[in-house]
């Protein structure tokens, strides 16, 4: 074997260090990327404002869809309702919605579904208060999918509340085939609409 020979193959080797350190080194950058804050703009309110058909307390936080590089973090005033993705009571603080204490509710992810999640705090619901609504949703988890017709109201407001879409991961409207998971958001659903309450 040539001197050449022997130099096009440390060439090649060297090549692929440089190849693989560079990747290792870019993977690792990643990893802090992971863990670096939420640039979405967001308002924490200074007193009880109405926001999407509900009354906030203060020191709610709203979250915005980022529309401009400009605009993140903390906002002095509140951004458009249009925009908003999520709201989040703060800590030991529910309102109620259908006689459930709830903490946060999450605007769907998927655009084409007018919806939002809602979190209850199944802690602060006083027994006396328990519905047949309120159990079931109880026995799948915290979480309830809601599907509505207006997106500007989440609002506990039977006329605009087309669908229970899921209750936590277990029941999910998308797997249509599951019977079991269909009837029991069918149930949901029906109890719900039985509800005599308004907030």
């Amino acid at each position: 074997m040539g001197v050449k020979h022997i130099f096009i193959i440390i060439g090649l080797l060297l090549l692929i260090v440089i190849v693989g350190a560079y990747i290792y080194i870019k993977a690792l950058g990643k990893m802090w990327v992971v863990n670096t804050p939420d640039k979405s703009p967001y308002f924490i309110t200074t007193t009880p404002i109405v926001v999407n058909g509900i009354l906030l307390p203060q020191k709610t936080k709203i979250t915005y869809k980022k529309r401009h590089s400009w605009v993140k973090y903390e906002q002095k005033k509140p951004l458009k309702n249009k925009d908003i993705t999520q709201i989040s009571l703060d800590a030991g603080v529910t309102i109620e919605w259908g006689g459930v204490p709830i903490t946060k509710i999450i605007k769907f992810f998927n655009p084409e579904m007018i919806g939002y999640t809602l979190y209850a705090d199944f802690n602060n619901l006083n027994k006396n208060k328990e519905t047949e609504f309120s159990n079931l949703w109880k026995s799948c988890d915290n979480s309830l999918g809601i599907a509505i017709k207006n997106p500007d109201d989440w609002s506990f407001d039977k006329d605009n509340i087309l669908d229970v879409e899921s209750c936590s991961v277990v029941y999910q409207r998308y797997f249509k085939e599951d019977i079991e998971q269909q009837l029991f958001l069918d149930k949901l659903y029906r109890e719900l609409m039985k509800l005599d309450i308004k907030n």
